[in-house]
Order: C-alpha cells, then structure tokens, then sequence
C-alpha cells in the first residue's frame, strides 16, 4: 500500500527567497511545496490581509506550514485561515515577549524608517566596493538567498516584523531555535528545540540537522 504523503508548505525570512531551503533533506514521502513573498497591495495593508492572501495559495486540506525568522510570524497569521495540522517556525519568535529589547527600542523611537533599503535594492552597485574574497562572496549570497528586493515589501515587512502585537502563547507552535541567533537571542525564547551552535541562518549551515527534527516532528 502506497503511503501517502506529507505536505509541507515553506515559507523563507524577511526579504529571502525559498533558495534558503534548498539544503533541506526529507524522505521522498514529504511533498515539499515553497511560497514565495507577494508584493503588498500597500505600505499600510494590515499583516491579517496579508496573510489571509499568502493562505490562498494553500492547495492541501492536510498540511503543515513551516515559517523562519518573519516568515515563522506570518505562518502563525495564516493558520487562522488555512488550518493547518502543525505549525513548526525556525528561527523567529512566538509571541510580543520574545522580541530583544534593540527591537523593542527601533520599534519605540521609529529609527527603523531610517533603514537603508536602497542598500539591499542595488546590492549589485556595491559590488564593485567589496575587497576580498570574503566580502564578495558574503554579497554573492545576499544577492541569492535575499532575492526580494521590492522598496514596497521590505518597508511593508519591517514594519510589520517590529510592530507585530502577538500576545497569546499558542501551546501548539513548535519552535526550533539555535541558541547563537543574534536576532532572536535565545535568552528570550521559551519552550523550544534547541539547535546548539545554530545562529539566524542556521536554515543553510545547519540544514542536515534542522532536516532530522523535520522528519521527527512531521
């Protein structure tokens, strides 16, 4: 009898495109499907409109979201709308406590609008200003993994990131979080799957493992 197959709908980080989860490893009876950012129909559409739009592209009646970084808080946003059976985020935070206080603080003071998101839409004109193989080869990966790049969406997205107002603890996330994440120090996440030595990239340089608590969890 043919076993039927698990469905797994990905969503990257704030900016990535899904060629973050390309290191990922599940069994050949894991249906893996990677959504891609929309573009905001507005600087003001609220985070419920927009995940309410992201859940359209649910084509499963039994499936299981999986969000990194800001794509974990808007996964959680979707499951009011699509249902699904687990809701799994790496690397993000689960509700308003989780946050750092550096975040607490761009969010009060409003520095964040001072971001410098020309820098990330011609990422390639700064090319030409990087010396060593070191700093070439760390703007070829931006270049790749944040493929978006929209002045609509990344004002949209950090806002929504520092403004997000989750205060219920949902006893049904499951949190997988390296304990050097620098975004989200880990200090300030409870109830979580330690991934020791993973940091807020973890998703690329710790794929093989973050595959094997998949696989467990799923």
């Amino acid at each position: 009898m043919k076993k039927e197959k698990t469905t797994i709908y990905f969503v990257p980080g704030l900016a990535a495109s899904s060629s973050i989860f390309e290191y990922l490893q599940l069994p050949e009876n894991f249906e893996i499907i990677l959504l891609e950012w929309l573009i905001p129909k507005s600087k003001t559409e609220t985070l419920n409109s927009y995940a309410k739009r992201m859940s359209e592209n649910i084509k499963h009646t039994n499936f299981i979201l999986v969000g990194v970084s800001f794509g974990g808080i808007v996964v959680q946003e979707m499951s009011s709308y699509c249902k699904p059976l687990k809701v799994i985020i790496i690397s993000s935070i689960k509700h308003e406590n989780e946050f750092p206080k550096r975040l607490k603080t761009l969010r009060k003071t409003k520095t964040y609008k001072l971001a410098p998101i020309n820098a990330l839409v011609n990422i390639e004109k700064f090319t030409k200003y990087a010396f060593g193989n070191t700093v070439k080869k760390r703007i070829d990966l931006y270049k790749k993994y944040l493929a978006m790049r929209d002045k609509v969406y990344l004002s949209w997205a950090i806002h929504n990131l520092l403004h997000w107002k989750q205060t219920n603890k949902n006893p049904n996330i499951i949190h997988i979080h390296g304990n050097n994440d620098a975004v989200f120090p880990i200090k300030n996440i409870k109830n979580c799957i330690v991934v020791e030595g993973g940091t807020h990239a973890m998703i690329l340089n710790k794929a093989k493992h973050i595959s094997t608590i998949l696989k467990k969890i799923c």
